[in-house]
């Protein structure tokens, strides 16, 4: 990535993302491959008075642990996995996979026993956001494994990168306050409605958000970002759906996702691929066959499905939902390890409704 666009990203990371303030404890957490953007995000953080630390994650390290360690190893937090979510006032996470498959061969039970064990820093570390005590923001750091996936160069990946964060517009600062006001606008549409009605093929799903708070993801929590949020009333969820593209969670790809609820709960589920992942998930805790989130993404710059959730999720004219744990701040109540983002395309054909009017068509936002 060009050294320009680095210290550009950094910028936007530290002074907007996060916001970084003079006095603040901020941890810069990523993979080896992600180093230029930890060092210049050092130096941003630095210059703005904050204090920073670096975390480097080891490539297969969380592999070796998945498979040689015991029960009680799988359980065991270490303190370094606790600072960024209980203990910074800043905190980034920066994905620079070497291998997005590394977890492939990993029994499912482990890992989520591996995930259950930490549901309670996930669910420390939403509450402090939610207060305003932490503030976060993941990103993705171009590498030649994320690049395969989406089936692109590592050229032209990077171009992506740049078109869907504006990076190389002038004030990409600017662009997205820009975003965040026309965000701001739907919102306050949405914000006293009662139910979302998503009609498609093979999708027919209603979804209450009666006295939950939709929330303007305009490239803080993640960069880059495009995507307005609520936390769905829990046992409201009736109807089915059938998802667009695949999901790559854990190390696999599980695909052709069709799920079914009945009183807000999966109660029936296929895949096309990867079946028994799909099981081993919904079976992870109580939570899990419940939805935390439902949302609409807003960002046009992404276009194409690149199997990160990142960047998929946030598509102009999808929407996606999250089985498992929701964000207090959305009045999500669910509770679980897992959070997993699914995404159903209606660029294609579809509707959404909201309390009988139309909102969304064909991947437009129709609403005046």
């Amino acid at each position: 990535m060009r050294d320009d666009r680095i210290e550009r990203l950094a910028r936007v990371l530290t002074e907007y993302s996060m916001e970084v303030r003079p006095g603040d404890s901020v941890v810069l957490s990523g993979g080896v491959l992600a180093l230029p953007l930890l060092r210049a995000a050092y130096r941003s953080t630095l210059a703005l008075g904050g204090n920073p630390a670096i975390e480097v994650l080891v490539p297969e390290v969380l592999e070796i642990l998945l498979s040689e360690g015991s029960d009680e190893q799988l359980a065991t937090i270490n303190p370094f996995e606790r600072i960024g979510s209980e203990q910074a006032d800043a905190y980034l996470r920066v994905s620079a996979s070497e291998n997005t498959r590394a977890m492939t061969a990993i029994a499912p039970a482990r890992q989520q026993a591996y995930a259950r064990a930490r549901a309670d820093v996930g669910a420390r570390r939403m509450a402090r956001a939610a207060s305003g005590e932490l503030r976060w923001s993941s990103t993705v750091y171009p590498t030649q494994a994320h690049a395969q996936e989406a089936e692109m160069s590592l050229g032209e990946y990077e171009e992506f990168i740049a078109a869907a964060g504006w990076l190389d517009d002038p004030d990409p600062v600017a662009r997205w306050r820009a975003v965040g006001a026309e965000q701001a606008r739907l919102i306050d549409w949405l914000t006293p409605k009662q139910e979302v009605h998503v009609v498609a093929p093979d999708t027919d799903l209603r979804v209450k958000i009666a006295g939950r708070s939709w929330i303007n993801s305009d490239g803080h929590r993640n960069f880059p970002s495009g995507e307005i949020f609520v936390g769905p009333v829990e046992d409201s969820v009736e109807g089915h759906i059938r998802f667009s593209f695949a999901s790559i969670v854990q190390g696999r790809e599980v695909d052709d996702i069709h799920l079914w609820f009945e009183q807000g709960k999966v109660v029936r589920a296929e895949a096309g691929k990867n079946q028994e992942f799909l099981d081993a998930m919904l079976n992870t805790d109580a939570g899990a066959r419940y939805l935390g989130e439902f949302a609409f993404g807003t960002n046009d710059n992404i276009s194409r499905f690149t199997r990160n959730t990142l960047f998929d999720e946030k598509m102009g004219g999808t929407v996606h939902m999250a089985l498992g744990a929701g964000y207090p701040d959305s009045g999500s109540q669910n509770r679980s390890a897992i959070h997993w983002d699914l995404i159903r395309d209606l660029r294609g054909g579809g509707e959404v409704w909201v309390d009988g009017e139309l909102f969304e068509k064909d991947g437009k936002i129709v609403v005046k």
